[in-house]
């Protein structure tokens, strides 16, 4: 009988503790990024990853727990501030890893750009399947998909690649938002964020037209600069904005209301429009989108903005990865999860 092989093992080539390598694997904080790697490799090599698995088992002790258990892969490569300790993305990871561990599932989460950092562990008969979170290179996704692996993508699709996907409906969200702007009188809004960022942010620019258009009211041009922002850094994108707002402000013609494609860019938005004696909301009303701050991020107004679930979108795209490992022939879904407005205090009637 082959030797079942454990963390120990695992810990005991690297010259490391169990408790390291627990870490390194379950994607906590608290080991380098070159420790995780050779965590991952070794484990690779020990065949950790492809040894038989009992899923759905319950288990006596917390060594058999890991030991014994299915394994899924996730992917969140580290770009774009899309990392764990993210007050979006991270939320998104919370609510999958939390769910893995009430299935009793173990995990694998991989955070580099690099094609080959996942192909040197990507055995199909290790993995339950794959999550993807945000942004992944298509070159990535098809290693994974060349392998047979199933693969849930949350808030990212690819059109090459056949895979389940979960969004936040940020179409609907987005033109009640807007329409809610509109219902207080504002006939002058204007879109702030790059459209082509993702595939989140094209649905609330589309969100944001179609209530526009649904009210026969101007939409900017699709290729007007301020919603081809660039980056999301604010630290990149900011002196463009700062300029444009200056630049209508002398003009007087700002707009009565700004839709902003999250709360990120609300807040580079509010920040430029103090110095310029803009009051927000009496001279102008401004929404954000995501609810990173649950309360309000102690901005003054709080902001308006967006609920979406990010730990309810992780926790649907688990389980439905167990329900595609399950049953590889199903058609494949895109889930669209319900988002709610919050109302504050930076909207006011017109």
């Amino acid at each position: 009988m082959v030797k079942k092989v454990t963390m120990q093992h695992i810990a005991d080539q690297l010259g490391v503790s169990k408790f390291v390598v627990s870490k390194a694997l379950s994607g906590k904080s608290g080991v380098s990024e070159l420790t995780r790697e050779k965590v991952i490799q070794a484990a690779s090599q020990l065949g950790y990853f492809t040894q038989p698995r009992r899923y759905g088992e319950h288990r006596k002790s917390a060594d058999s727990e890991q030991d014994n258990r299915q394994s899924v892969l996730v992917l969140m490569p580290n770009v774009r501030f899309q990392t764990a300790g993210s007050l979006y993305w991270g939320k998104i990871l919370n609510g999958v890893t939390e769910t893995l561990e009430e299935l009793g599932l173990g995990v694998v989460i991989i955070s580099e750009q690099r094609t080959d950092a996942v192909t040197r562990i990507l055995n199909p008969d290790g993995f339950l399947g794959l999550i993807g979170i945000g942004q992944i290179s298509t070159a990535m996704l098809l290693e994974v998909h060349q392998t047979g692996l199933p693969m849930v993508l949350i808030d990212h699709e690819d059109p090459l690649i056949p895979a389940d996907t979960v969004f936040a409906g940020n179409v609907d969200a987005s033109a009640r938002l807007t329409a809610h702007l509109i219902g207080n009188g504002h006939r002058d809004l204007y879109f702030l964020g790059n459209s082509l960022y993702s595939r989140s942010f094209r649905d609330r620019w589309i969100g944001y037209r179609l209530a526009m258009e649904e009210h026969n009211l101007p939409v900017q041009n699709a290729h007007d600069p301020m919603s081809h922002l660039e980056g999301v850094d604010g630290a990149i994108y900011e002196p463009d904005l700062r300029i444009w707002l200056e630049k209508k402000h002398k003009q007087g013609k700002l707009p009565t209301a700004l839709v902003c494609a999250n709360d990120d860019v609300a807040l580079v938005a509010l920040r430029n429009l103090q110095p310029l004696g803009v009051k927000v909301p009496e001279d102008v009303s401004l929404v954000g989108f995501d609810h990173i701050f649950e309360t309000g991020g102690g901005t003054s107004p709080e902001l308006t903005t967006v609920h979406v679930p990010k730990e309810a979108l992780g926790r649907r795209a688990t389980l439905k990865l167990v329900e595609r490992s399950q049953d590889r022939k199903a058609p494949i879904e895109k889930i669209l999860m319900a988002s709610e407005l919050v109302m504050r205090d930076s909207v006011a009637e017109r």
